[in-house]
């Protein structure tokens, strides 16, 4: 870059803050123009790219059932590309140029270079990484169809809870190990010949691909005592926080004083701990890859449990259906022992297929409740007189007689006050009766209540 483009370029606010000798960070990158209509990324492919925007506009759109929704514009200061490259995945959205463009960009290695070289930059990439991946969830839980079932929603957030939590606390983490390897790379470039750099970063290559032996909580302790006390040894002061890394790599002593050998005394321990670090950033981005599929696995539960964007009446799977269902309230589901007996020769009927859902959710929602969250739930179906029939049953105390006829009955519930509408069965036989044809009974005792849903095989209009 010339001097006058490296002048823009620290004018971007992600740039501002970097100081004269900080600026080698941004070596490697280069100044890109791109008129409009120019797509920078596509949905699904991987670009390797980091780019900032001097100029201009982009708009970031991304494709649910086949229509493209506008997830944002990002105008000059914004950055693109830091999450694919973070976390080795595909670009989420398609980024067309709205507006003529100048941009600031760098190649993955050149990236990394500059993750590694420069903790404030490294740091408010970070923070845009993960506040992207917190609007991209809230966009998605904002399309969720759960038809006024408010329990839904917070079930939703209880199950998003773990994985999205798994995720900040792993972002935590990237952003300190990513300081300790700045640290670690400033203090070997003043230790290390170039041969020496040759021998750690291939040994952190063979690291990074070898897999761990299985092994017993013994057997594994037993290991990380070995691999600590060599490391004490070789004056590493952090020796006992090291071990479990290496260990958890399928690393062991001989692997490490082959390492040791080709590298000098004077660097040994800068060196092993840079390669503990990146081994352990490593073990963070797959944490955030597995936390952000598990969040991606319940968002897919959601655009099947709601029919997202579907038409009204198509052919449906009673199953998937339940199923769905099952996965929105397993927060509730965990200390429950959950039965399934599926009679999977059932076809599939033309039906509303998010309204279905509803009526299971209702429905079990209330076998929840009426067994405490702890006792056992029945689910099956089965074909009678060409119908299905979907059973539904719990080893709750049961409805009292004096109140069983009265269950169908607008705002009548038998749930404590603010716990129940006592609309849900209302809707749930409007739903089945009146737009399926079909019926909802039921039969309490101590110990049993059963609810039976029939649906005819072909719903007359």
């Amino acid at each position: 870059m010339t001097p006058s483009e490296l002048q823009e370029v620290r004018s971007s606010p992600l740039f501002a803050k970097l100081t004269d000798g900080q600026v080698e960070c941004l070596e490697g990158g280069i100044i890109v123009e791109a008129p409009a209509g120019t797509v920078l990324a596509s949905e699904g492919e991987k670009t390797g790219l980091f780019q900032v925007i001097l100029e201009g506009e982009v708009r970031a759109w991304r494709t649910y059932d086949r229509q493209a929704i506008l997830l944002g514009t990002n105008k000059a200061g914004a950055f693109m590309g830091e999450t694919m490259l973070l976390l080795d995945i595909p670009w989420v959205a398609t980024c067309r140029v709205s507006k003529a463009v100048r941009l600031f960009q760098l190649d993955e290695q050149s990236f990394w270079r500059m993750m590694t070289t420069c903790q404030t930059v490294a740091r408010d990439i970070f923070r845009s990484s993960s506040n992207r991946m917190r609007n991209l969830e809230g966009y998605s839980q904002q399309r969720e169809k759960l038809v006024s079932l408010g329990t839904m929603a917070a079930g939703l957030a209880h199950e998003l809870n773990n994985p999205a939590a798994a995720a900040r606390r792993a972002a935590a983490h990237m952003q300190e190990t990513t300081d300790n390897i700045q640290s670690f790379l400033c203090r070997l470039g003043k230790s290390l010949e170039p041969a020496h750099w040759r021998h750690l970063l291939d040994a952190a290559q063979e690291a990074a691909e070898r897999k761990a032996p299985e092994l017993d909580h013994l057997a594994r302790s037993d290991g990380e005592d070995k691999i600590a006390t060599w490391l004490n040894n070789q004056g590493v002061a952090a020796a006992w926080e090291l071990a479990p890394t290496f260990q958890n790599a399928g690393l062991d002593v001989p692997w490490l004083e082959q390492l040791a050998d080709k590298i000098p005394s004077s660097g040994r321990a800068d060196a092993f701990g840079w390669l503990e670090a990146r081994l352990n950033l490593k073990a963070l981005v797959k944490e955030v890859e597995q936390s952000t599929g598990r969040i991606a696995e319940l968002v897919k539960a959601v655009k099947s449990y709601s029919y997202m964007d579907q038409s009204p009446v198509q052919e449906v799977d009673i199953h998937e259906g339940i199923e769905s269902t099952l996965t929105m309230l397993g927060h509730k589901l965990r200390n429950v022992t959950l039965v399934r007996a599926f009679d999977r020769s059932i076809p599939r009927i033309a039906a509303y297929g998010s309204e279905l859902n509803q009526v299971w959710t209702n429905l079990l929602d209330n076998a929840i409740a009426a067994v405490n969250g702890n006792g056992k739930i029945c689910v099956g179906t089965s074909l009678e007189d060409h119908q299905i029939v979907v059973e539904i049953v719990d080893n709750g105390p049961g409805i009292p007689p004096e109140v069983q006829a009265r269950m169908f009955e607008p705002f009548f519930t038998t749930k404590s006050v603010g716990t129940g509408t006592g609309l849900g069965l209302v809707i749930s036989n409007r739903i089945v009766g009146d737009r399926h044809g079909g019926e909802i009974e039921f039969e309490s005792k101590p110990g049993e209540t059963r609810f039976r849903v029939r649906l005819p095989l072909v719903r007359k209009d």
